[in-house]
Order: C-alpha cells, then sequence, then structure tokens
C-alpha cells in the first residue's frame, strides 16, 4: 500500500524515534508499504517518520545507481544494495568530508549541497531482528546517513549555512503550506 509522505513542517519529522522489539504490529507489512511508497515516488531511502512514525526503521534500495556511470566503479555493490535498517546506530563517521547534492521526499523541489563524512559504522538490526555491525562508504553512507538523520528528527536542511536556509525558506513555506506540484502522495502539515 502506497502511504502519503509527510512534508516539511509536519512535528512527526522533529522526532527522535523510538525502538522497536521484533514483534512490533504487522512489521514485514509495514516494511513492504515503505518500499512500495520509496518506488512510487522515485526515491531510493525513506525513514518511518516520513510516513508519520516516530520509531527507527528506515529502507534503502540504490540498485538503480548502479546502472549510473558517476558509480562505474561500484556498481557491483550498489546492484545489491536493499536493506532495512531497524533501530540503527551510527557508531563512528569518518574519513574526508564530501559535497554532494542531497534532496528529500518530504522537501520536494528542494536540493542543495551538504556535507558528509565518507565512511559510516552502523549498527542495526534487518527486517528478521538480526543484529549486524557494518561499515559503509561512498554513496551507501551517504543515503544512510541521510536517513539516519530522519530517525534522529534531523533534515538535511539542517545541515546547511545559514545563507542557505534563507535562500530556500521561501520554498519550504510553499511546502509547508502544500503549494507544490509532486507526482506522489503527500500529506502536508495542517
Amino acid at each position: 500500500m502506497i502511504l502519503p509522505i509527510r512534508a516539511f513542517g509536519d512535528p512527526v519529522l522533529r522526532k527522535v524515534g523510538k525502538d522497536i522489539e521484533k514483534d512490533y504490529p504487522e512489521l514485514q507489512e509495514l516494511i513492504d508499504n515503505m518500499f512500495e511508497t520509496m518506488y512510487s515516488a522515485n526515491g531510493i531511502g525513506l525513514a518511518a517518520p516520513q510516513i508519520g512514525l516516530d520509531i527507527r526503521l528506515f529502507v534503502i534500495d540504490v540498485t538503480p545507481l548502479a546502472e549510473d556511470e558517476d558509480y562505474e566503479d561500484i556498481k557491483d555493490e550498489l546492484a545489491e544494495f536493499k536493506k532495512v535498517f531497524i533501530n540503527a546506530r551510527i557508531l563512528e563517521e569518518s574519513g574526508e568530508e564530501w559535497k554532494f547534492n542531497e534532496g528529500c521526499l518530504s522537501i520536494p523541489d528542494v536540493r542543495e549541497d551538504v556535507k558528509r563524512k565518507g565512511t559510516i559504522v552502523i549498527e542495526y538490526y534487518d527486517e528478521n531482528f538480526v543484529k549486524h555491525t557494518e561499515t559503509f562508504s561512498d554513496i551507501r553512507a551517504r543515503v544512510i546517513q541521510h536517513e539516519y538523520d530522519h530517525i534522529e528528527g534531523v533534515l538535511f536542511t539542517d545541515h546547511l549555512s545559514a545563507l542557505k536556509k534563507k535562500l530556500v525558506k521561501g520554498k519550504l513555506t510553499k511546502i509547508t503550506q502544500g503549494d507544490v506540484s509532486i507526482g506522489y502522495k503527500m500529506r502536508f502539515p495542517k
């Protein structure tokens, strides 16, 4: 089922997510719905707060990037990178910071360069509640950090300089008012 994505200004996007247990009600259905919602919006990541749930859950599927010539050197890794992250905790961020032009399904029509560290170590449970501690680099680390921010109540616009925030303020106001044209199901703040 395709769920409405919460828009910038919705208070749930600012909540720190709560851990969930393996018996969380209809967890597999929720995960399936999140992937379906993400795909319908042409996204590569989606966090539970973006569909109105303040829990520590996000899904990622960067497999479409395997066809992008910019990622030729890691295409095999990307072609297999579809994951569920439950109760995730980033344990370490390292490496050089690099800029990348980020966007967000909850903030349509806004894209800006964000600096993030190149490598992360993350601890999480998968959809079967098997615990993992893994290291990721490159675009995979970037997408994980972006989605992880959502379960911490942080948006990519929070990483912008004061000047950049001023420049996008008008667009953000329009989003909170529902004054955007998008091609997917969205719920705007009331």
